[in-house]
């Protein structure tokens, strides 16, 4: 029995019942068609891309919450982004009470901390989206905790 070459359901006559399309060329075996969703390592990256949110969606949404790959990248920028959000409010408590020249200094090493965590979160995307799996001190064994868990 012939299959449409466009949607692959199989077709008696000389249009497909499923899209219409004509079975004039018609073959025997239907062309599997391709899995939807992003690759393990595109959706591990993204995980990173807008911190609290990528790595909630990524949770939350099927497949990808299936996935223990997935769930860690996903678990890591949460925690990871948790961390950096507590660190910057203690920063933002601790500069409110400085006398102004010691704000200056302050501010100066708070400049390099941000750039230092730009690159670091660069370099979480960038890895995971090469396959690579680097588990961060203290809440890197977290999040592989939380996605071995199922």
């Amino acid at each position: 029995m012939p299959f449409c070459s466009s949607c692959g359901k199989q077709a008696d006559g000389a249009f497909c019942p499923q899209c219409g399309a004509a079975i004039g060329g018609a073959t025997t075996m239907a062309t599997p068609l391709a899995a939807p969703g992003l690759q393990t390592n595109v959706a591990a990256a993204l995980c990173y891309a807008l911190g609290l949110i990528t790595g909630i969606i990524f949770l939350v949404v099927a497949p990808y919450n299936q996935n223990s790959t997935i769930r860690f990248h996903a678990f890591q920028s949460i925690f990871v982004n948790v961390a950096w959000i507590v660190f910057w409010i203690g920063v933002s408590v601790v500069t409110s009470v400085m006398p102004f020249a010691m704000h200056l200094l302050f501010s100066m090493a708070t400049g390099l901390i941000s750039l230092g965590g730009f690159l670091l979160w660069l370099f979480l995307m960038w890895k995971a989206y090469q396959g690579e799996k680097i588990v961060l001190p203290v809440v890197g064994p977290m999040a592989a905790q939380q996605a071995a868990r199922s």
